[in-house]
């Protein structure tokens, strides 16, 4: 049975969303049944136009279906990214992860396999303490969580985050390391753990 797998995430700009998506087509050619999903946008609409290149994003990112409840109940496994806001997620993601209260109070986040991704324009941005405090919430729902760890050379390639992995964006958009590896890698370890438990549930 194939692992279903739900990425989520929330990108003012793109970065979080090539992340996002890296994951998403590493798992579906790993054989996952795979739901990339963006969260709602929070921030007034005004805001968002007034910057070129957030209203760029959303405009090309229009067809990404938004993620709800319902998705989170589905999956086996969940990847999320957000940029670092002051060393938690940006309030985007959180605000989705709090309107899943009812499922988690059905016990539908139990056993869920989660793992995360984030950025920062510095090194030392909090990137470590916004995965960190993503997974503090995922302890709540009694989910499995799943980090890379140091299991992979792509891990230290990237910048060497064993919680999760994280990259850097330079003034000029772009990424400044090479994380697609360990995008890569981070995923396939999520499948492999939710596969284990997936076949546990079902003997």
């Amino acid at each position: 049975m194939a692992v279903k797998l739900a990425v989520i995430y929330y990108s003012s700009y793109g970065t979080n969303y090539q992340l996002a998506k890296k994951a998403a087509e590493t798992a579906e050619k790993l054989g996952a049944e795979v739901r990339l999903l963006k969260v709602r946008e929070t921030a007034p609409l005004e805001v968002v136009e007034s910057v070129p290149g957030w209203k760029a994003h959303r405009d090309a990112t229009a067809h990404i279906p938004e993620a709800g409840p319902d998705d989170v109940a589905w999956a086996d496994a969940i990847i999320f990214s957000t940029p670092t806001r002051f060393g938690v997620a940006a309030s985007q993601m959180r605000a989705f992860i709090d309107t899943l209260g009812g499922i988690w109070a059905k016990g539908q986040t139990v056993n869920k396999v989660v793992s995360a991704m984030t950025s920062a324009q510095n090194p030392h941005g909090g990137q470590e303490e916004t995965i960190l405090s993503l997974y503090t919430t995922m302890y709540h729902w009694g989910a499995i969580v799943v980090t890379p760890g140091y299991t992979d050379p792509a891990v230290s390639a990237a910048g060497g985050n064993p919680y999760g992995t994280s990259v850097t964006v330079g003034q000029d958009g772009k990424m400044i390391e090479d994380v697609m590896p360990a995008v890569e890698h981070q995923t396939k370890r999520v499948l492999q753990i939710a596969e284990w438990i997936v076949a546990g549930k079902n003997k």
